[in-house]
């Protein structure tokens, strides 16, 4: 790839994510890096996780995304009586008026959009949750004994409230391993939350424009898959993954005395994706060692399980990676 073409897509992501930033802040509030991510995982063409207590505008940042990408959207409200049919469509019986013939139509349901909000997908029972996993990960569904493809660029979102388990199905490590990022939503900053009461409680913000078509977007997602990496980056990331098993040669004392279960090679791919998205967003053409240290966390949180002892403690993933990026050398 030619210089001049090299720095015509550079400015051409900058100039993506300005003009993505000016049309969210229209109505959300900080949480600059949860939007970062967020974009990350579109521009990566992975899936994410969002976990955060309710109250926290999840679904509102995921509907703006939307709006902003000139995406279709659907949401998909889980509940313990939701069915695999619910999710993905089901056949229904229909009249031809000329032959008087009944036949069977296939009625595509909400996994066919572009993004798709799975809201408290720990709700549902695994049966329905398993309906996503070819959807994410082959992005396709078979029903009816047909296969339909899901229309690109195609993005879950799911939310996870982490404050109410009673009554709630924990995901799957199969399924947890799709998701490419796990985004934690935190509380805003109190200077942030009174800008945002204030806002909120005024009169009607404009709404985000539509800035991109879903055939820029994948020329973005193209981009993303050319950005070159070097050896020694790709190395650093499977060691730090290859650190998080317990089994594992390498893996520090602390690691196997608190890790029930560490990092797949998905993770490893994971890493160097999301941090070619990264870089490209941050006006480089080549990965860093830096964009596998801020992904760390929110690609690897989901995939490494503490055991017992650690749980105990109170240590989480989160202290795990962070105690590994500061062990792990370059």
């Amino acid at each position: 790839m030619s210089d001049a073409n090299e720095s015509e897509i550079l400015s051409n992501i900058q100039n993506a994510r300005e003009r993505i930033s000016a049309e969210l802040s229209k109505v959300i509030i900080g949480q600059e890096t949860i939007i970062e991510q967020m974009i990350i995982g579109l521009m990566a063409r992975g899936h994410a996780l969002l976990t955060g207590v309710p109250g926290l505008g999840k679904t509102l940042l995921v509907k703006s995304i939307a709006e902003t990408f000139s995406l279709s959207f659907k949401r998909i409200q889980f509940t313990p009586d939701l069915m695999p049919a619910d999710i993905v469509g089901t056949e229904v019986v229909e009249e031809d008026k000329t032959t008087g013939k009944r036949l069977f139509r296939f009625v595509h349901g909400p996994i066919f959009a572009n993004i798709v909000l799975a809201d408290e997908i720990n709700r549902t029972p695994p049966k329905t949750q398993a309906a996503l996993l070819e959807a994410m990960e082959e992005r396709q569904v078979t029903a009816a004994g047909q296969t339909f493809p899901l229309e690109p660029p195609f993005f879950v979102l799911a939310t996870q409230n982490p404050i109410e388990l009673e009554g709630t199905y924990p995901l799957p490590e199969a399924q947890l391993d799709r998701f490419l990022l796990n985004v934690v939503m935190d509380y805003l900053p109190q200077e942030d939350e009174i800008r945002m009461v204030t806002e909120t409680t005024a009169i009607q913000k404009e709404k985000p424009e539509k800035v991109f078509t879903p055939e820029e977007i994948l020329e973005i997602q193209n981009w993303v898959r050319q950005v070159p990496v070097s050896e020694h980056v790709v190395s650093y990331a499977v060691r730090l993954v290859s650190a998080t098993r317990p089994v594992s040669d390498d893996a520090p004392d602390f690691v196997k005395d608190q890790i029930k279960w560490g990092a797949g090679s998905r993770a490893s791919q994971a890493l160097i994706l999301a941090g070619k998205a990264r870089a490209l967003l941050n006006g480089r053409y080549t990965v860093a060692v830096e964009d596998v240290q801020a992904l760390a966390i929110p690609v690897l949180r989901h995939r490494i399980i503490p055991n017992f002892h650690a749980e105990a403690e109170g240590i989480t993933a989160d202290s795990v990676i962070q105690r590994l990026l500061e062990t792990i050398t370059e």
